[in-house]
């Protein structure tokens, strides 16, 4: 047994009265937090750009702030990588996580600031505890470890006082001491850039742990249990890990991955809970175990506008705040942070699924991708990957749709492509090749994802005959120039819907 647990669990109950006081002052709450935000950024270079000495009430703040994407801050961000300081926040910068997402960049690099590593990142992690315990008080998660699956980090070029790596990596490399006390691998192995080795090594070390819970998204957990059981001969997971009893997991729907875990993990008293943990800041988590929807966090430096999906595009959008929003409505979110985002579209539409208290679920994206694995592939990707295959097998494509197939009991996940060609190419495999390889170049997070086939496999291509997609919009009353096929789509509906209107049998590769 961990002898830090009776300590860690009163620590963690301790949380509790600061959920319940934004619990009970959700409007107050995130007015502290703007005041907060809008003192220290007026003392930055972007503050000063945003005369933000003159802002006293959000709704100044949203006149002289323009809502940002990533390519609109990019410049501000090179220069804190390089070394340069007070750009957009008014402490020291020196990591920065980096990831693919709605981004023209293969990768975008967002600043992490102690105060969203200890106000964000480690509160939310503590609040998510609490609020376990507060569902289940005689739990001894805390008398265990905590298997997290971090990603690796790397020294920033730039700057030899600046980093960057993974969400998870820089969290993990700035953990307290006792906080690494309870958690596993060893630091060493969870920071491996070796995927592969990194796997075995983790399977290796942790299952002689007293395992309690494990922290992670689906794809990779998945990875490591299969290893687990290939190490131990066994294949139910709780005959490794007796005491293991939460599985916290975000990032991706994790609908299509429950009758994986259910089999691997088949114990009624095993929890599953989704966080919404990403790298611009730790959002929310569920408070109410199987219940739709997740708590969202108030009091953890982040600012939130919501904005109605009839203001995308516009410089200067009305964005909502939590006393004007409607459960079961579509909404961009908006954040404001103390890492120095302002104003910064991270990308997730969502719904409220109740205001009482504020609870929210990720609805999709503000733009058309595939993430079922963390992989983040978004249309810009697939047309410059569809653009460059066509140019090297001097083909041509008319139109393509492409859906993602989920980890099998045998197999790994894969993105499977339903393309119809003017000029098909010499060798479909060819062309899948180049598809695959472009979009790694350009994506990192699929090139991760790609690796070895640790993950995703190669892609699957189903050649479809000239017309098809023009004949299957016309059967759906849909034939016109307003009307397109969705490139690419987070589930199978579409794809299915139309392999089987082509009457061709799948060319999978």
């Amino acid at each position: 047994m961990n002898i830090l647990n009776p300590a860690l669990k009163g620590i963690i109950k301790l949380r509790w009265s600061s959920i319940d006081n934004f619990l009970l002052n959700p409007d107050n709450t995130q007015m502290m937090v703007f005041n907060s935000l809008i003192s220290a950024g007026q003392f930055t270079k972007f503050g000063r750009e945003h005369d933000f000495q003159k802002i006293n009430h959000i709704k100044d703040f949203k006149k002289m702030v323009p809502v940002h994407e990533y390519d609109d801050i990019k410049h501000y961000i090179q220069l804190m990588m390089e070394g340069q300081q007070n750009i957009l926040w008014n402490t020291p910068i020196t990591w920065f996580a980096k990831s693919s997402g709605t981004t023209s960049d293969k990768s975008k690099f967002i600043p992490v600031s102690n105060e969203s590593l200890e106000d964000g990142h480690y509160k939310s992690a503590k609040d998510v505890l609490a609020l376990y315990y507060h569902n289940f008080p005689q739990s001894a998660i805390l008398a265990g470890k905590c298997l997290t699956l971090g990603g690796s980090h790397e020294i920033n070029q730039l700057s030899a006082e600046s980093y960057y790596g993974d969400l998870s990596a820089v969290m993990i490399q700035n953990m307290s001491y006792f906080t690494q006390l309870i958690r596993t691998p060893d630091i060493s192995i969870a920071l491996m850039q070796e995927w592969e080795e990194k796997i075995e090594k983790m399977a290796f070390s942790t299952i002689k742990e007293d395992v309690t819970m494990i922290a992670g998204v689906p794809t990779w957990t998945l990875v490591l249990i299969k290893k687990i059981f290939e190490i131990t001969g066994k294949d139910k997971l709780h005959d490794v890990w007796p005491n293991l009893e939460l599985y916290m997991h975000g990032g991706v729907n994790f609908a299509p991955y429950m009758s994986q875990f259910k089999k691997l993990i088949p114990n009624s008293k095993m929890k599953y809970l989704e966080t919404y943990n990403a790298s611009e800041g730790f959002f929310a988590a569920q408070d109410v175990i199987d219940r739709d929807g997740m708590l969202l966090f108030l009091n953890h430096g982040i600012f939130y506008e919501f904005m109605p999906m009839e203001e995308q595009g516009k410089k200067f959008p009305e964005t909502l705040q939590l006393e004007d929003v409607e459960v079961g409505k579509n909404y961009a979110m908006i954040i404001s942070t103390n890492a120095g985002l302002w104003r910064y579209i991270v990308g997730d539409t969502i719904q409220f699924t109740s205001v009482n208290p504020f609870r929210i679920k990720v609805s999709g994206r503000l733009k058309h991708f595939i993430n079922a694995f963390g992989e983040e592939v978004i249309v810009e990707n697939a047309d410059l990957a569809i653009a460059h295959a066509c140019k090297t097998c001097r083909s041509i494509v008319n139109d393509y749709t492409a859906a993602p197939v989920y980890f099998s009991e045998n197999s790994n996940g894969c993105h499977e492509w339903a393309i119809e060609f003017e000029t098909a190419p010499e060798n479909i495999e060819h062309f899948a090749r180049e598809l695959d390889q472009f979009l790694q170049s350009i994506n990192s997070d699929y090139e991760a994802k790609r690796y070895k086939d640790i993950a995703l496999s190669m892609p699957k291509i189903n050649v479809l005959p000239v017309g098809a997609f023009s004949e299957w919009l016309k059967s759906k009353g849909k034939l016109g120039g307003q009307h397109k096929v969705p490139r690419l789509s987070n589930d199978r509906k579409i794809l299915e819907e139309i392999l089987k209107f082509s009457f061709q049998e799948s060319d999978i590769l």
